[in-house]
């Protein structure tokens, strides 16, 4: 990626709307099975067999879900239940289960480590409360004040002293 590419934040509604159907199959398992299901798994399998339906805002996410519950619930719940068997069926199967740190290059962003970042920016808006404050002018905001507090100051005999060579 070239530092001109201009990043957004997509989300694929597909993976809530399996999310969503897991947690609705779950329950009919009794407790002493579902402690043995891996959910990531049965979630993977499942995002595997479904068409993807990403969306970059509100109004298309909102779009996207209605889409998916409308043309996919079918297939969602197909493509779950299956997962569920698949991953059953294998019990025994030991798995690693991948962590974001495991790939340094992924550009996938954590939903906690954005929630920080928004958290962060909002409190720096409380020390500006007359400008909107934003990742792009964040830097122009915070520079001449950080200046300010790093220019040395001069005692009170350097201010009348002349230096020669």
């Amino acid at each position: 990626m070239n530092d001109k590419t201009i990043r957004h934040i997509s989300i694929n509604i597909m993976e809530e709307l399996v999310e969503e159907e897991i947690a609705r199959q779950i329950k009919r398992y009794p407790e002493n099975i579902t402690q043995y299901i891996n959910q990531v798994e049965v979630a993977t399998f499942a995002l595997n067999r479904l068409p993807p339906l990403y969306a970059s805002c509100h109004k298309g996410l909102n779009k996207q879900k209605l889409k998916g519950k409308s043309d996919f619930s079918v297939q969602i719940t197909k493509a779950v239940r299956q997962g569920f068997a698949a991953v059953q069926k294998d019990v025994l199967r030991y798995s690693i289960p991948l962590q974001p740190e495991d790939n340094p290059d992924s550009e996938v962003i954590c939903d906690r480590e954005l929630e920080e970042a928004r958290k962060a920016l909002t409190e720096l808006a409380e020390f500006f409360p007359d400008r909107k404050v934003t990742w792009k002018n964040l830097v122009k905001l915070l520079k001449p004040l950080l200046v300010k507090q790093h220019k040395p100051k001069k005692s009170s005999s350097q201010k009348n002293v002349m230096w020669y060579r």
